[in-house]
C-alpha cells in the first residue's frame, strides 16, 4: 500500500474533527473572499455610480439639490416616483462635469471651453457641460456615503467572523493532527514490543529510536503544517476561482493555466527531492545510532583513546548529511519564491495582454470595480500557491519518513497475548535441537537433555559455545530450526510467546534497571506483586543487607541503568525481580560473575531456598558456583561433549575437569598474590 494512502487512513481515524475543521475553513475563506466583491460594489455602484443616469425629481430621500432643482439616481427611483429630464455627471481627468441631457454613448472624453467631447471609433458627440466645484460634487456623493459605510461595516463583521472560523479550523485541524501522531507513535512503540529479538540483532537501537521520534516528528509536520496548508490553499484557490468566474468567465478561464503549471512543477520537484530526502533521513538514523553507541560505550572510547577516531567517523556522517541537505536547500530555493514570481508575472502578462487586446480599447469592456476585484483576487491567488510551494520540502520529508515508519510497522511481529495459563511444573526436554542465527550456520547442533522439576542444570563452556543460545530458545526469543523443546511434555511452539514466559524468570550477567525506584524495578509495576511480596523477595536474596545505607530505602530513585548503584546491588535487584514473579523455570545467565565475594555468598545462601520447586538453569563461567548442580552440561562449539554431576565429570577427567582445575589454579594464584 502506498505511503500516502496509509497516511490518509490514519487521518480517517479522526475524520469528524477534520471535517468540522474543513467546514469552518470553508466558511472562513468564504467570508474573507467577499472583500473584493464588496470593494467592487463600492467602486462601481457608489464611487463611480454618480456617472449613472440621474433624473429630475421632487425633494425627498436620496434626492440632491443642484441649481434649484432636485435630482435622483435612476438606481434609487421607485416605480411610484415620476421621472423628469435625464442628466449625467461625468469625470474628465480629475474634474467632474454636469451635463443637462442624456449621453448617447461613452468613450474617450475631453473638455474645453464649456464643451465636453466624447469620441468612440468614428463617432463623436459634444455636450454643454458645467464643472462641479467641491461642494456640488459632495452633494452628488451624499446618497452614497451611508451605503459605503454600511458595506465597510459589513466587511469588518465578515473579517471578525472569518477570524473566528479560522481560529476554530486551525485549532481543530492541529488537534486532529497531534492525535494522529500520538496514535502513530503508540502504534510504532507497541509494534516494537512485538518484534522478535532477531530483528534487533541487525538494526541498531539508535535507528529504531530515530523512526519513533525523528520520523514521526516529520510526519507530524505533514498533518500539522503541510496538510493544513494544502487544505487551506485548496479551498482558498477554489473560492478564488469561483469568484473569478462570477466576475469574468473569460479572464478566469485564462487564469486556469496556472494550475497545470503548478502541478507539473510539483511533480518535477518531488522527483529530485524524494531522492535527497531518503538519503538525509537515512543519515539522520545513522547519526542517531552512532551517538547512542558512543554514549553507551563512552568509557571504552576514552579508555582506549578513540576520541579522535570516533569524532572523525561522526564528521564523515555529518558531512554527507550536510551535502545532501545543501542539495535539497538549493532545490527548495529554486522552487519556492522563484516559482511564485514566475507564475505571478506570467498571470499579469496574460492579464495585460487581454485588456490591451480590446478590453480597455473598447471604452470600458469591464468596469473599474471588476478590474480592481480581479487584480485583488489574482494577488490573493498567489498566497496559497506560495504556501503550497513552500511546504513541498516538508511534504517530501514526511513521505520519506512515512515510508521508513511503515517499513518498521510492516515487519512481522509476534502477537501479544494476555492469555494466562496455570503454572506449569517446569519439566524441560530438549529433543535433538539445532539452531542458527543465520541460515546454514548452526550455533547449536543436536542438543538433547532433560531437566526435571526442581533440578538445577548448569551450562558451561567457552565463550561462543552456545550456552546463552539454549536459554534464548527456551524463552522463545528464537525458535529452533530442528528438533523440539518440551515443557511438561508439550512443544513450546504450541504456547504463545508471552504465555510461556509468564512462569519464567531470568537474571542476566549485566542486569538492566529501568528509571523509577528500587521497588518498581522489582515489581515492574505489576499489579500481581504486592509491596509485601516485593519486600519478601528482596529479603530472600539478601538485598536488605547491602542496601541499608540508602536513605529512602526501597523508594530510592534509580537513574538510567542504575548507574548510581553498585554491580552487586543491581544484580540483587534483578534477582529479586525474578523471584517476585515466582517462576517455574529460573534462568541465571552468569548472574554471579560480576559480583564481589561477599555478595556472591549472600546469593549462594539464598539460592538453596529459591531453587526448591522450580527448575533452575545456570550459565556460569565460575565453576565453583555450580558444584551442587543436578546436571552439568559441557558445550563446545554448539555441541554437547559432556554431561553429568560435578563428581561424575571430575572422575571423567575430560573437558570439565580441565576447565575446573585451570580455574582452581588461577584462583589459588590470586589468593597468594
Amino acid at each position: 500500500m502506498k505511503v500516502g494512502k496509509r497516511l490518509f487512513e490514519y487521518a480517517l481515524l479522526y475524520k469528524k474533527t477534520i471535517i468540522i475543521a474543513l467546514i469552518m475553513l470553508t466558511l472562513s475563506v468564504a467570508a474573507e473572499l467577499t472583500g473584493p466583491f464588496i470593494a467592487k460594489k463600492i467602486i462601481d455602484d457608489h464611487i463611480l455610480g454618480i456617472e449613472g443616469t440621474w433624473y429630475e425629481t421632487k425633494e425627498g430621500k436620496d434626492a440632491i439639490a443642484y441649481q434649484n432643482k432636485w435630482y435622483k439616481r435612476s438606481d434609487y427611483l421607485t416605480d411610484q416616483e415620476e421621472k423628469g429630464k435625464a442628466v449625467r455627471v461625468l469625470q474628465v481627468e480629475k474634474s467632474f462635469y454636469f451635463i443637462g441631457e442624456e449621453v448617447l454613448f461613452d468613450g474617450k472624453r475631453s473638455y474645453e471651453d464649456g464643451v465636453l467631447t466624447i469620441e468612440k471609433a468614428n463617432r463623436t458627440a459634444t455636450y454643454s457641460a458645467h464643472r462641479l466645484n467641491t461642494d456640488e460634487l459632495l452633494a452628488f456623493y451624499q446618497p452614497e456615503i451611508s451605503r459605503i459605510v454600511k458595506l465597510i461595516l459589513f466587511y469588518f463583521v465578515l473579517l471578525i467572523v472569518a477570524s473566528i472560523f479560522h481560529y476554530g479550523q486551525n485549532l481543530y485541524l492541529k488537534t486532529a493532527s497531534n492525535r494522529i501522531i500520538q496514535k502513530m507513535r503508540n502504534d510504532i512503540f507497541q509494534h516494537t514490543q512485538t518484534l522478535p529479538i532477531r530483528y534487533f540483532d541487525t538494526l541498531p537501537a539508535g535507528k529504531v529510536v530515530a523512526r519513533i521520534t525523528n520520523d514521526t516528528e516529520a510526519i507530524r509536520e505533514l498533518y500539522v503544517t503541510v496538510l493544513s496548508t494544502f487544505f487551506t490553499s485548496a479551498i482558498y484557490i477554489s473560492g478564488i476561482y469561483v469568484a473569478l468566474f462570477i466576475l469574468n468567465p473569460t479572464l478566469a478561464t485564462i487564469s486556469l493555466i496556472l494550475l497545470p503549471i503548478l502541478y507539473i512543477w510539483i511533480i518535477l520537484y518531488r522527483k529530485y527531492a524524494s531522492k535527497y530526502n531518503k538519503i538525509i533521513r537515512s543519515k539522520v538514523s545513522d547519526i542517531n545510532a552512532m551517538v547512542n553507541e558512543s554514549i553507551q560505550g563512552m568509557s571504552i572510547i576514552q579508555a582506549f583513546g578513540r576520541e579522535q577516531k570516533t569524532v572523525k567517523e561522526f564528521d564523515e556522517l555529518n558531512e554527507t548529511h550536510f551535502k545532501f541537505q545543501n542539495k535539497l536547500l538549493n532545490l527548495n530555493s529554486l522552487t519556492s519564491h522563484n516559482l511564485v514570481n514566475i507564475l505571478r508575472n506570467l498571470a499579469f502578462v496574460m492579464f495585460i495582454w487581454y485588456f490591451g487586446g480590446g478590453s480597455l480599447g473598447g471604452g470600458g469592456f469591464v468596469t473599474l470595480g471588476v478590474l480592481y476585484a480581479f487584480v485583488d483576487y489574482i494577488n490573493r491567488l498567489f498566497q496559497p500557491v506560495t504556501g503550497m510551494v513552500n511546504q513541498l520540502a516538508n511534504l517530501e520529508q514526511a513521505l520519506v519518513a512515512g515510508e521508513r515508519v511503515f517499513t518498521l510497522l510492516d515487519e512481522k511481529g509476534v502477537k501479544v497475548s494476555d492469555q494466562s495459563i496455570p503454572r506449569y511444573k517446569g519439566n524441560v526436554t530438549f529433543q535433538h535441537v539445532s539452531f542458527g542465527y543465520s541460515e546454514n550456520h548452526y550455533v547449536l547442533k543436536d542438543i538433547h537433555f532433560e531437566a526435571k522439576q526442581g533440578e538445577t542444570i548448569a551450562l558451561v563452556g567457552h565463550t561462543g559455545s552456545g550456552k546463552s543460545s539454549i536459554m534464548n530458545l527456551l524463552f522463545r526469543f528464537y525458535d529452533c530450526d530442528e528438533g523440539k523443546i518440551l515443557i511438561d511434555g508439550k512443544d513450546i511452539k504450541e504456547f504463545d510467546h508471552q504465555t510461556i514466559r509468564e512462569h519464567m524468570g531470568i537474571v542476566l550477567q549485566d542486569p538492566y534497571l529501568f528509571s523509577g525506584t528500587i521497588a518498581t524495578n522489582v515489581t515492574l509495576n505489576s499489579s500481581k506483586i504486592s509491596r509485601e511480596k516485593m519486600e519478601k523477595a528482596l529479603k530472600a536474596v539478601g538485598a536488605n543487607r547491602v542496601m541499608t545505607h540508602l536513605e529512602e530505602g526501597l523508594d530510592t530513585e534509580v537513574v538510567e541503568k542504575g548507574s548510581t548503584l553498585s554491580s552487586g546491588q543491581r544484580q540483587l535487584i534483578s534477582f529479586a525481580r525474578a523471584l517476585a514473579f515466582d517462576p517455574a523455570i529460573l534462568i541465571l545467565d552468569e548472574a554471579t560473575s560480576s559480583i564481589d565475594t561477599e555478595t556472591e555468598s549472600i546469593i549462594q545462601n539464598a539460592m538453596e531456598v529459591l531453587k526448591k520447586g522450580r527448575t533452575t538453569f545456570i550459565i556460569a563461567h565460575r565453576l565453583s558456583t555450580i558444584k551442587n548442580a543436578d546436571q552439568i552440561i559441557v558445550l563446545d562449539k554448539g555441541e554437547m561433549i559432556e554431561k553429568g554431576t560435578h563428581d561424575e565429570l571430575m572422575n571423567l577427567k575430560g573437558r570439565y575437569y580441565q576447565m575446573y582445575e585451570l580455574q582452581k589454579g588461577k584462583e589459588s594464584v590470586k589468593k597468594i598474590s
